[in-house]
């Protein structure tokens, strides 16, 4: 039985505005994601961290860094486990683009999960990538605790199929930036042992 650990990157000033990052804007850890990186690092002292897998996206490969080093670990990176593509949406504050975003959330919490918004990706062919290439990188491996540093909508839609949800309620799976989610994986099943976990979080400042 592999244990894994997906955990949503720290924050980056677009998480901070509240500017959609999507998979075109490769966007830095700030000062906040930093700090939440070490957490994170801290959290999972426990465990004994055998493969570190992150995203294409240089905030995933900033916030699980102090994790490699101090487990002498590469970090594997994997454009397949980049962020949902929100397309035309991607760069514009959420506040400005407000009823185009909810438009896509409606159709999506409807059931339309082949609806993508202009230009960018939809949630099945999200997960279609993601999932594909997270079984690959397991049924490769042989070690058996394995971290994923990724994003948080991906998150969201990987979770909310693999646990049975059903892609149109992923709005329901919890996240935040630098939380742990941690999950076995067996005889190709996935399941939760612990979801959005943040108490290494909340004394941050």
């Amino acid at each position: 039985m592999k244990q894994l650990f997906f955990i949503r990157h720290g924050e980056t000033d677009n998480n901070k505005a509240s500017i959609i990052q999507g998979r075109s804007l490769d966007a830095s850890i700030n000062e906040l994601g930093s700090i939440q990186a070490k957490a994170i690092r801290d959290a999972l002292e426990p465990f004994e961290i055998q493969k570190i897998v992150a995203s294409g996206l240089c905030r995933t490969h900033e916030t699980v860094q102090p994790l490699a080093e101090q487990r002498k670990l590469e970090i594997e990176k994997y454009p397949e486990l980049d962020e949902l593509d929100f397309g035309i949406l991607e760069g514009k504050v959420f506040t400005e683009i407000r009823d185009q975003v909810m438009e896509v959330h409606e159709q999506w919490k409807g059931g339309n999960v082949d609806f993508a918004p202009e230009n960018g990706e939809s949630p099945r062919q999200t997960f279609t990538r993601a999932s594909r290439k997270v079984v690959e990188v397991l049924e490769s491996s042989e070690e058996e605790h394995i971290v994923f540093m990724i994003h948080g909508r991906l998150i969201r839609i990987l979770l909310s199929e693999w646990l049975g949800h059903g892609l149109h309620n992923m709005h329901k799976i919890e996240h935040q930036n630098g939380a742990i989610n941690r999950l076995t994986w067996e005889d190709g099943k996935f399941e939760a042992v612990e979801l959005n976990k943040t108490d290494h979080l909340l004394e941050l400042v």
